[in-house]
């Protein structure tokens, strides 16, 4: 139960601050998932993605009543979207817990590094 709780409460913290720094969720969520709850890093992954779903189903749904959704575009990139996911999930499987933590390590350094380029290259408004 509390367990339960501790997911609920973490979760809606990484995404206030997830939105906040206009980053993704995961960047935040993984890490907690890992350090806090104790789950490995492949389900960690998996969670934060599954997570997603239902944000991008009522995306998608009200983009489509608003006319911005193309059906045969978002059916291709949808079916290259489960290739994908099943293509990584072969290759997380195969690579060692302390790989796969490292890699999403350098993914975090990467994210990092493109805010921090972009907020530079931001022309300063204020006079």
């Amino acid at each position: 139960m509390w367990a339960l709780l501790a997911a609920g409460v973490l979760g809606a913290g990484a995404g206030v601050l997830a939105g906040l720094f206009g980053i993704g969720g995961g960047i935040l969520f993984v890490p907690t998932l890992t350090l806090v709850l104790g789950l490995t890093q492949i389900h960690a992954e998996a969670t934060s993605l599954l997570a997603i779903l239902p944000a991008a189903l009522v995306g998608a749904w009200r983009q489509r009543e608003y006319g911005n959704v193309r059906l045969r575009p978002a059916l291709v990139v949808g079916i290259a979207a489960i290739a994908g996911v099943e293509a990584g999930v072969q290759i997380a499987e195969l690579l060692p817990g302390d790989v796969l933590r490292r890699l999403f390590g350098v993914l975090m350094l990467a994210v990092a590094a493109q805010i921090a380029w972009r907020a530079w290259r931001r022309p300063s408004y204020a006079s």
